[in-house]
Formats: structure tokens, C-alpha cells, sequence
């Protein structure tokens, strides 16, 4: 897999699309791009090629290539009038150009219905405008190598929250977006005291209602989908290092990157999987020197990089904030013989993090005494006693494809199983964890000891205190997915989120087991026939009519609960596509009725019509009808295997293959 991944995404190719580099190629590109000295050339391919460390994405896809960012996330205002919404969409299309992904604060904007002064119109508010965000992140490929992504928030008190709430109802809206609600103390106060809570723009109270009823559809559609996530705004704030230069009003896709409008930052992930000792106890020198050089490198890169606007150069290298984190995690933890859910791993979370996070700041602080501090320093948190080169140097990022090249578990999530089914384009197949691989080899018969803990089986309780307890040593926050099992209730996520707040996370994105259509991973066993829905007796039926040059093709589309669940075609007279049409629309059928997204297989669909289609062909017919209703191949399906990508890390992953949304 990790070679495929490599092959398909990262590898640089010639204009005939032949590979031309290997790993250590690919390393050594990176390092010889970022590196001022040929010391460091050295160490930053060292610490790359053995993947003790390593950049995020767009770092090892562009390096090299003089136009393009090596960041990976960045904020953008979204100012309340036209100009400044519409040029928020081009600046965004800018940075998913060069390959980063955007977050956006929507929270100025005014509400539905509030009249516009200079048009005396009525205006149409956040969510409606957040649309068109991601129609343009659609039809932009991201620096030719993956979709943009994009975080949409907005603040509690915005009097169009119920309706943000809802955005993501369906599989499929707004698929270029997470969501997380921006949740003040006040709101949450409110919602522990069973409160009132008011809703208001520019300072006028607009509505009052119970917070319960904002919270209860918070939860509601958390359970239902996963999304939105929260994320403790005021929390957040309150450890900005440079409050004299803005507010946090958003963050950058996954939710645990803070930044100021038109910020940035660029981040990695050291390998914890790497630091243990052949006598199984941490190896604290390795670690000391990966984050050294990692610290160094990622520092390197806000001089080293192309910037997709002027106000995002001016704004790093003002606070030039950095985000290192960890992968591999579990597989510390393993080992070690630690069980993820206990006691001793919480501590040892804690010990690591504030570890690597002490070392961050030392050569930081080193960094500062050659170079200066970071020119916001004055007036900063860190000032006056502490000079350091980086306002933030520590974030838990997700690590979805750069961990399976790595070949470790993601971050600091649990293992997803330990035998898992994974599904490619063309084949479906059998993975095993490599150390679970081992013990069993090891130990045929033997029942396996309590650290072999998949994510399934750790309670929601020790999910949010892992994350606390990294929390508790990380300068940004923590992109983390606390997994529920399908059971779980609606008071299960109600107490997660509470639980999140309590302890002092900045944020929490909880996921479902099996609540959206489809799951690119799943656990071996658990492969239950899924058998087509009963059509209602009395149904709705759209027909669309599409003009080719064979003649008219009459598409019918049976709907049910606006889903799209039967199609029938009536080809032209003496097509010669007839039979073709007729397979099509049972396949279709079959699929839909056994609840595959309809975007999933528009999305086949169009890649065969691209490769062999034209006006006359059926997958052309069928792609236009049901655009002509609104559905297209946009959703939240894997574009690089077909399946459904599933929340981890806070981020939409595809665990089989590593395609991010992220």
C-alpha cells in the first residue's frame, strides 16, 4: 500500500507520466529544497528517508517546484459585502492552487433575510454563500494532486446557527467542507445550567431561546453524521500568543490549527513508533534529536516556501508559526506493552508531549539567538523574558497518508483493528497490524494481551482523555476523531462533548460507527450482506429529458425522502446504445436501493464518459440527469478508490488508501 500510495501521489513523474524518483530521491529533492546548509541537507534527509520525521503533504509533493507552498493550512477572512466574499473565494482558489487547505470564519456575515443597505435586497446569509465556496473548491484541482479542503465555521451566537447546524444532513452536501460550531463559555454555561442563551449580530440581541435547543441539534446531528464538530473558541483565545495582532475566528481544515486571518502554518509529525529501545523503554535521546531537526526544518520552510498571497507571507513570517506532532502513537504504546485505555498510557501521553514540546521551545529559543525572535514578538505571550523564533511550534495534525508511509499507526489514534479489510479500485484484500502479526507468530493459541486494544474497544471516556492529556503540552490543538460505537446514543455524544470541555480540550469531532452510507475500512467479520430498501407503494418520480444526437433520452429517477433510490431509461428508437442503457439503469438501481451514494457512482460514471463518452453515449445521459436535479460526482466518496472516507483525526480519511479531504 505504501508504495502505491507513493506511486500514485508523491513520486514526481516525466510529461508522459513515467516515475521518475524513488524514496530516497524523493528525500533527498525535499531536503536539498529546504535546506540552507549542507548540514542540514544532511540531517533532513536522514531524519526523511529513515521516517523518524515527517512534513506534512504538500511538503514532500512540491518541494522542488518554485511556485508552490509546502504549508498546509492557512485561514482567510470573509468580510460582509459582496467584494469581500467573492474575493475570500478567490484567494481561497489561490491557495487550494498551490495545494493548501483553507478554513473560514462565516461569522461576519449577516444573517438571512437582514436587508442589504446598498440594495435595499434582503440577504441570503452564511450557509447559502458557503455553496459557492465549495462549487469553486470543486472544479479546482489542488495543486494537481488533491482536492481543497476547507473548514466552515460559525459562532454559536450567529442567529443563523440552527440552520449551519444542518448544513451536512445528507451524505454529500457540502462535500468540500467540515463544519464545526465556534462554542463560547458563555454558551456553555448556558447549556449546563439549562439557560437561556441570545443570539445576536454586530452587537443587537436578535432572538432568545433555550440553549438546549441550539445544543440538542448540535448533538442530534453529531450522532446522525459526525458533523458539526465544536471547537471552544474563548478556550482557544485565551492561549493566543500574539492577541495584539488578532483573534482566532477559525481554523484550518481538521480543526487543530488555530490561526489569524490570513495566517499559516506548516506542519509534521515525528515517529514515536521509531523511539522505542530494543529493550522496549523510550528512547528519549532519538526523540530529543528527531524534534531538533524537525524543529529546524519545518522553521526553514516559512523562508524556503512560495506564498499564494502577499497578506499570507506578511502574516507567517510575522508569527512564523510551526506545528509539530506525532504519529505512531499505538504503536508506541504496543511496545511498550501499554494499553491505550489506561492509566499509564494518559501519564506517558503527558511525559512525551511536554518532552517534545520542551525541546520544540530550547531550539527555538536557539533559533531566536541567530536569526531574532519572531518579529511579532513584543507584545506576545512569550514576551519579555522569552525569545523564541516560532510563536507556536507544537499541533497534533492528521497523519493519514504520511503514516502509512511511515507504516504506523495515525497520530494518536488507536489502532483501527488489527485484521481489516481494505478496499482498491480493483481488488479487496486482507491487512494485518504488523505487530500484531508478530506477537501471533509468537504466540500461536495464546490469548492476546490487553494492550492489542483496537479503537472499537476503547471507551469514549479514554478517548477524550488521551486527547486531553496531549492538550495539556501542545501549543495549538489536537486533530482527533473519538470514535462511538453504532449503539451509541445521543446522550453518549452529549457527555463526549462535555467531557472534551470539562477537561480542557480546544475541540472535539466525534464519528459514529457505520452512520454514513458507506465505510472504506471495516473489520474483518463484520461483512453482513446489505440487502436492497422495499420501494413506498406511492413514490415520487422525476423525469428528465436529455437531448443527444441519437434523439431524446427520457431518464426517470424513482425519489424517496428526496433520495434518489430507482432510474429507468427510455433510449431513442433503434438506439444502438439500448441495451447499454437498460444495464446501466438496473445497475444503478440495484446499487442505490442498497444504499450506495448516488455521487459514488456518478463519479465512475463520469470517468468512463470522460475517457470514452461524448454526446451520444449513455453514461453522458445519465450524468446529465441527474445534474439537471442537483447531484453530481461531489460527495464525501474516496476519489481514489470509490468507498466513503471515514472520520479520523478530525479529518475525512480514506484509511485504505490515504486520499485526505484534508
Amino acid at each position: 500500500m505504501r508504495e502505491d500510495i507513493l506511486r500514485e501521489r508523491y513520486f514526481r513523474k516525466d510529461p508522459q507520466g513515467n516515475i521518475i524518483e524513488d524514496w530516497r530521491a524523493l528525500c533527498a529533492r525535499v531536503s536539498e529544497a529546504v535546506a540552507k546548509t549542507r548540514g542540514e541537507r544532511e540531517d533532513f534527509f536522514t531524519v526523511m528517508h529513515e521516517c523518524l520525521f515527517l512534513p506534512n503533504t504538500p511538503a514532500l509533493t512540491n518541494a522542488g517546484r518554485p511556485d508552490f507552498t509546502l504549508s498546509a493550512c492557512f485561514v482567510l477572512p470573509v468580510e460582509d459585502s459582496i467584494e469581500g466574499i467573492f474575493d475570500a473565494a478567490k484567494q481561497a482558489a489561490l491557495v487550494h492552487k498551490m495545494g493548501g487547505g483553507t478554513g473560514f470564519s462565516f461569522s461576519r456575515l449577516r444573517p438571512a433575510g437582514d436587508k442589504v443597505g446598498t440594495t435595499n435586497g434582503l440577504a441570503s446569509g452564511p450557509c447559502s454563500f458557503m455553496r459557492i465556496f465549495n462549487t469553486s473548491t470543486e472544479v479546482m484541482k489542488q495543486g494537481g494532486t488533491r482536492r481543497g479542503a476547507n473548514m466552515g465555521m460559525l459562532r454559536v451566537d450567529h442567529p443563523d446557527i440552527l440552520d449551519f447546524i444542518t448544513l451536512k444532513s445528507r451524505d454529500g452536501d457540502l462535500g468540500n467542507f467540515n463544519i464545526s460550531v465556534a462554542v463560547t463559555d458563555e454558551f456553555m454555561d448556558a447549556v449546563k445550567t439549562a439557560g437561556n442563551f441570545t443570539l445576536r449580530f454586530n452587537g443587537e440581541t436578535r432572538r432568545t431561546l433555550r440553549a438546549w435547543e441550539i445544543w440538542d441539534k448540535i448533538v442530534e446531528m453529531a450522532w446522525l453524521n459526525g458533523e458539526p464538530g465544536i471547537f471552544f473558541i474563548d478556550r482557544a483565545n485565551r492561549y493566543n500568543p500574539t492577541p495584539h495582532v488578532g483573534e482566532f475566528e477559525a481554523t484550518n481544515p481538521c480543526g487543530e490549527q488555530m490561526l489569524l486571518p490570513y495566517e499559516a502554518c506548516v506542519l509534521g509529525s515525528v515517529n514515536l513508533a521509531r523511539m522505542v529501545t530494543t529493550d522496549n523503554e523510550v528512547d528519549w535521546g532519538l526523540l530529543r534529536s528527531a524534534v531538533k531537526t524537525a524543529v529546524a526544518f519545518l522553521d526553514s520552510i516559512i523562508d524556503r516556501q512560495a506564498y499564494p498571497l502577499p497578506e499570507i507571507e506578511r502574516m507567517h513570517k510575522g508569527n512564523r508559526k510551526i506545528g509539530l506532532g506525532v504519529m505512531g502513537w499505538a504503536d508506541m504504546l504496543i511496545r511498550l506493552g501499554v494499553s491505550y485505555a489506561s492509566e499509564p498510557a494518559i501519564t506517558l501521553a503527558e511525559k512525551v508531549m511536554s518532552f517534545i514540546t520542551g525541546v520544540a521551545v530550547q531550539v527555538s529559543a536557539e533559533l531566536a539567538k541567530q536569526h531574532g525572535p519572531f518579529p511579532n514578538w513584543e507584545g506576545s505571550a512569550w514576551a519579555p523574558n522569552s525569545q523564541v523564533r516560532n510563536a507556536t511550534l507544537t499541533t497534533m495534525a492528521p497523519t493519514g497518508s504520511i503514516s502509512i508511509i511511515a507504516g504506523v499507526s495515525s497520530g494518536i489514534e488507536p489502532v483501527f483493528d488489527f485484521e481489516t479489510e481494505q478496499k482498491r479500485a480493483d481488488r479487496t484484500f486482507t491487512v494485518r497490524h504488523p505487530f500484531f502479526e508478530e506477537w501471533r507468530k509468537a504466540h500461536p493459541g495464546e490469548e492476546l494481551p490487553d494492550y492489542f486494544i483496537k479503537a472499537a474497544d476503547v471507551p469514549v471516556e479514554w478517548h477524550i482523555r488521551m486527547q486531553a492529556a496531549f492538550q495539556k503540552h501542545t501549543h495549538n490543538a489536537i486533530s482527533k476523531t473519538v470514535i462511538l460505537p453504532h449503539e451509541a446514543t445521543r446522550a453518549d455524544v452529549e457527555k463526549a462533548f462535555l467531557l472534551a470541555y470539562d477537561l480542557g480540550c480546544k475541540g472535539l469531532t466525534v464519528y459514529r460507527d457505520g452512520s454514513r452510507k458507506n465505510q472504506v475500512i471495516s473489520s474483518r467479520g463484520k461483512r453482513d450482506r446489505v440487502e436492497p430498501v422495499d420501494l413506498p407503494k406511492v413514490r415520487d418520480q422525476k423525469l428528465v429529458e436529455v437531448d443527444t444526437s441519437e434523439g431524446r433520452v427520457f431518464v426517470h429517477i424513482t425519489m424517496a425522502e428526496k433520495e434518489p433510490l430507482e432510474v429507468f431509461i427510455t433510449s431513442p428508437v433503434e438506439s444502438k446504445h439500448a441495451e447499454t442503457y437498460e444495464a446501466l439503469a438496473m445497475i444503478m438501481s440495484d446499487a442505490l436501493r442498497c444504499g450506495r451514494a448516488p455521487e459514488a457512482l456518478l463519479r465512475h460514471i463520469q470517468k468512463a464518459n470522460m475517457k470514452h463518452g461524448s454526446v451520444v453515449s449513455p453514461t453522458y445521459a445519465i450524468l446529465r440527469a441527474f445534474r439537471m436535479l442537483g447531484v453530481n460526482g461531489s460527495s464525501d466518496t474516496c476519489e481514489e478508490c470509490g468507498g466513503v472516507v471515514v472520520l479520523q483525526e478530525g479529518c475525512r480519511t480514506c484509511l485504505s488508501c490515504g486520499a485526505s479531504k484534508c
